[in-house]
């Protein structure tokens, strides 16, 4: 079967898609990936996937948009897939509606996070919900990350049978490894016993960064780790005011690390996972913590509130609210016994739930069943 694995950007295509289109071609399928261009592209090349690169946009403009529509219509016109595979909000509806329109045999789609559960204004959000609604009847499997969103889409009639299958990272990449936490350490200055919280993921407000950085005044004996960086395509108010002006307060206790390729490392060099977002899907940023041992500090939103046992494998705090974040952090910092019992349930709920070959397994089984069954 010839599969096109549709997303919005490099970083996507690189970071979620990227597993899945590996063992999709070990079960002898052609894939080929699409998303808009960029330099995170060399990897999945570099493997020797063939990476279509149509003008795909992560914006509300119309005129981008009908350009991006019509770039997938020739694109699919021209492969002929048996399956095009969309992921995320807006390549996904685009996805879907090209591939209808040129009468692709099976039509899938992931669903990482709805664009109605997310801020903004009244009319937009409905707008979102009637175009998920109306994609939603042109999709033949319809698989999302997190079980809230399932259960979304049913209630909100999007699609008649939706199913949750999570997301996964590889244990044998993700896990505690005194080695590595050494020689991180060692790398950045950090002494041994300094403890070390860290947060992965892009630069944007909306991952909670403007309340973690003043959390962290109230957070004393403990290191920032910033690891991420601001994606070309992202949107909203840039962060450089907000680490410079921390970066004064906090000192050394602050390490901006930008981008980097030795994540499952720098997991486990530190002590404390946190990821104060406003919405998210599933994040593989919690799942790659909880393999690497880390208790998790989260805000009790959609996504993280299913991988987080409150108690137990972390601690779960309300959004936009510096405060309550503060205490949760300061609670584990000062507490080395409960960080590692937390850290350990963690990494035992993440091995029987996130484990990525199962997670993958499941998704191969899912679109290559479905694929002669479409929904009416």
């Amino acid at each position: 079967m010839k599969i096109l694995e549709v997303t919005n950007v490099d970083f996507s295509l690189t970071h979620f898609l990227l597993p899945l289109m590996r063992v999709l071609r070990a079960n002898g399928h052609e894939v080929v990936g699409v998303c808009a261009d960029g330099p995170l592209l060399k990897t999945p090349r570099e493997e020797g996937f063939r990476i279509e690169t149509p003008p795909l946009a992560r914006s509300f403009s119309p005129i981008a948009q009908v350009r991006a529509l019509w770039a997938l219509i020739r694109l699919i016109r021209r492969e002929k897939p048996d399956m095009v595979h969309a992921h995320m909000p807006i390549s996904g509806i685009l996805a879907r509606v090209a591939a209808k329109f040129c009468g692709v045999p099976c039509i899938a789609y992931t669903c990482h996070g709805f664009l109605f559960n997310q801020p903004g204004s009244a009319a937009k959000r409905q707008l979102a919900k009637l175009l998920e609604r109306g994609c939603g009847h042109i999709t033949d499997i319809y698989l999302t990350v997190s079980k809230e969103e399932a259960d979304d889409a049913a209630r909100l009639h999007i699609h008649p049978h939706p199913i949750a299958i999570g997301n996964g990272r590889d244990s044998s990449v993700f896990h505690p490894d005194a080695a590595a936490r050494h020689r991180v350490r060692t790398e950045l200055g950090t002494a041994s016993q300094t403890v070390v919280i860290i947060v992965v993921s892009r630069l944007v407000r909306h991952k909670g960064y403007p309340e973690l950085l003043a959390a962290m005044q109230n957070v004393p004996d403990a290191e920032l780790w910033v690891v991420g960086e601001r994606l070309a395509s992202d949107h909203g108010a840039r962060l450089d005011n907000a680490l410079t002006q921390a970066q004064q307060i906090l000192g050394p206790r602050l390490k901006c690390l930008g981008y980097r390729a030795d994540i499952p490392a720098l997991l486990a060099a530190a002590d404390i996972f946190t990821l104060p977002s406003h919405f998210e899907g599933l994040p593989m940023s919690i799942i790659e913590a909880m393999l690497s041992g880390l208790p998790v500090v989260a805000t009790n939103i959609r996504g993280p509130r299913e991988q987080i046992v409150d108690g137990q494998t972390g601690l779960l705090v309300p959004v936009a609210q510096r405060k309550p974040l503060a205490r949760a952090l300061r609670q584990l910092v000062s507490q080395p016994t409960l960080r590692r019992r937390m850290g350990q349930a963690g990494r035992a709920r993440a091995l029987s739930l996130f484990e990525e070959r199962d997670v993958l397994a499941r998704t191969v089984r899912l679109l290559t069943a479905s694929q002669t069954q479409p929904t009416d």
